[in-house]
């Protein structure tokens, strides 16, 4: 069997179990029901200043279409770093660990606060096949402080993981900050989950004076076939002593109106926390993932004093080569004469202190 039909067999099988699966999900769980909103149609979800998601056939036409050329990724490409967090960190400072992909742990006036929490091996409904680790979390999970609060972006398997929520659940029991619909999906594989679901722009205190505001953002959100746009999807916008951090998981450029709207809203801002990966084919991703041009610009939009990068480097979930963003970052800040320590990007287990 060639190459090609070795992966189209295997995509077909997969979308079939997909299917499965999503039924499977369909039948157990509850949708979101709420009024009509100027982004909620009564079912769906949807950007009014965005675009709608590929379709299936798109979607096959990336996969097995004949100009497609997917990088090779190293097996292993393990980080040199590994971060020990301390119990807690007071005043006026903000720690920021980077754990990998879209994953932080964010510490600051005595609060402990994760994003995009992916501990597992792969981000995929299934535990043999999907986009799996080049490298180990910069955090062991066991070196994790008594986390409070866990804030997670959308739906997608690769920010919101149910295994690593249910662990920190029996460790920690935190609250979990989510935008619409998703505390379905959390309760529905467990059920202990203390899940908490906001709409845009809607600000919730977290304690000790620190805040959280959901944000508009240029994305999509699903977990199977049948439930697209069934959820909300969100960036925040963290308050903290040190000043706002705005955070920025998965997003699509578009024209730059959902980063300059956050700095109109909420600016000025201190750091941004942007995108970087996951991006070709430009023609398939353009709508819902920047690249790092994408990305330069929607720090000058946002106007942040400093910028970290993430969305790159441990998982592939698309054709670019795995150091392909941190030097197109490198350039397209050259273009825009932009100093390079404006807009960092680490490694799993680095640290930033603001």
């Amino acid at each position: 069997m060639s190459l090609t039909r070795r992966r189209l067999f295997s995509l077909i099988a997969g979308l079939a179990a997909a299917a499965g699966l999503s039924a499977f999900w369909a039948s157990r769980m509850r949708n979101y029901e709420g009024p009509v909103s100027d982004h909620f149609d009564g079912r769906h979800f949807f950007d009014p200043d965005g675009s709608p998601p590929k379709s299936l056939g798109e979607l096959l036409r990336w996969q097995f279409g004949p100009d497609r050329q997917r990088q090779p990724w190293p097996e292993w490409v393990p980080s040199p770093y590994a971060d020990t967090p301390p119990p807690r960190v007071t005043g006026d400072k903000v720690r920021l660990a980077f754990v990998g992909h879209a994953s932080w742990l964010v510490q600051t006036s005595g609060m402990n606060i994760l994003i995009d929490p992916v501990w597992s091996d792969r981000v995929s409904p299934f535990t043999f096949a999907g986009p799996k680790r080049h490298n180990a979390p910069g955090i062991a999970f066991d070196a994790l402080p008594r986390i409070d609060t866990v804030l997670v972006s959308h739906g997608h398997y690769d920010h919101l993981d149910v295994a690593t929520l249910s662990r920190l659940n029996t460790k920690f029991s935190p609250r979990v900050i989510t935008p619409l619909g998703n505390d379905a999906t959390m309760r529905s594989a467990d059920g202990a989950i203390r899940a908490e679901a906001f709409d845009w722009h809607h600000r919730i205190e977290l304690g000790n004076g620190v805040a959280v505001t959901l944000v508009p953002t240029r994305h999509w959100s699903a977990r199977g076939l049948f439930d697209r746009n069934r959820s909300l999807w969100a960036s925040f916008v963290l308050e903290t002593p040190a000043g706002q951090i705005y955070i920025v998981c998965d997003s699509g450029y578009g024209d730059g109106k959902h980063f300059r709207r956050a700095a109109e809203a909420h600016g000025p801002l201190r750091l941004a926390i942007l995108p970087i990966g996951a991006y070709e084919p430009r023609w398939f991703m353009r709508d819902q993932h920047m690249n790092p041009s994408d990305a330069v610009k929607a720090l000058a939009d946002c106007g942040a004093a400093q910028a970290l990068a993430n969305h790159h480097g441990t998982f592939q979930l698309t054709d670019e080569a795995i150091d392909a963003p941190v030097t197109a970052l490198g350039e397209a800040l050259e273009a825009a004469k932009i100093p390079r320590e404006r807009f960092v990007v680490l490694k799993p287990g680095q640290v930033v202190e603001i």
